[in-house]
């Protein structure tokens, strides 16, 4: 059997390789250039390769995704339309994506700008006490990370709204569906003060947080989108902030990315940005994951994490 590397990052491709070979003792791994002609059986990358790549590679049996997200796969036309895609579940991504919303969260909860600002003017000023309870969480995608985001949130006393694609139950989550219509997301994003978008980017999301849905939001909302920037509207994300419906916003992912010197996300005092890291990819448990998942297809068994080309995810 033999495993090929296509990751987009050099040193990347050596990590990746180096810890598949230590999972797969005896298993040929081998890193893609455009010299390499050997075929493999499974392939591995973020980003489609070339055309040469899969005209090299007419023997895989699956392509893994090195992350949750997979669009960029799949915008591929490269990319065999009978190819079984794989993505990445949790993979230590869950627990990492979850401190980071619960920290931004706890930044507002606990007025730590306000804070920051009185120190600069040597203030002395208590201000008053605010509670979890007053700070409802709307969590927009309940699949693997989202599930243990909501589920930090409901651990800290907050109360915990969550909507997906189809009705979900988990303990001390209030869920919404898409099944329910337009009214559930209304009564969804009416019940939310803290908004955490992670929902996979879909025709259907693309654009999903505009003026009118951002508008809905409880006063003095925030928004924090870890999932990627096409589902949020960046001029009504600004309009709100500046209008004062909206009190702030930690963003980590961005329709450009790097971001431009002159957005004007990067000068805006109600924002917080992260180079999109609120959940980075660790090789080895990653490695682990797609390594278990080969062994269960080499047996003829399913797997998890297989991707839905209609749905995008």
């Amino acid at each position: 059997m033999r495993i090929v590397v296509a990751h987009h990052n050099p040193a990347s491709c050596e990590r990746w390789r180096n810890a598949l070979a230590a999972e797969l003792p005896g298993t040929d791994v081998i890193v893609w250039s455009d010299a390499e002609t050997r075929e493999a059986d499974y392939a591995i990358a973020w980003a489609a390769p070339s055309r040469t790549f899969f005209e090299a590679q007419p023997r895989l049996k699956a392509f893994f995704s090195t992350g949750a997200g997979v669009e960029k796969l799949l915008a591929s036309s490269y990319m065999p339309a009978d190819l079984p895609v794989i993505r990445l579940e949790d993979a230590g991504m869950g627990e990492q994506m979850a401190t980071y919303c619960v920290g931004a969260a706890l930044n507002w909860m606990r007025q730590r700008d306000e804070y920051a600002a009185h120190q600069l003017a040597r203030r002395w000023q208590p201000l008053p006490r605010e509670d979890p309870a007053d700070w409802p969480v709307g969590i927009f995608g309940l699949g693997v990370l989202g599930q243990q985001v909501a589920t930090a949130f409901a651990a800290l006393g907050f109360r915990v709204n969550g909507y997906a694609r189809s009705v979900h139950a988990i303990p001390g989550v209030r869920c919404f569906a898409e099944s329910g219509g337009v009214g559930d997301f209304a009564a969804f994003l009416a019940a939310t003060r803290i908004l955490v978008i992670l929902a996979p980017l879909t025709p259907q999301t693309r654009d999903r947080f505009g003026r009118d849905e951002l508008a809905q939001l409880a006063p003095h909302s925030c928004v924090i989108n870890v999932a990627r920037g096409e589902l949020l509207v960046e001029e009504a994300l600004l309009a709100l902030l500046d209008s004062g419906h909206l009190l702030g916003a930690a963003l980590d992912v961005f329709r450009q990315e790097p971001l431009p010197p002159d957005h004007p996300f990067w000068m805006h005092p109600k924002i917080r940005i992260t180079p999109h890291v609120s959940a980075i990819t660790v090789i080895g448990p990653s490695a682990r994951q797609v390594a278990d998942k080969i062994r269960q297809l080499e047996r003829g068994e399913s797997v998890g994490g297989i991707v839905d080309r209609s749905r995008g995810y």
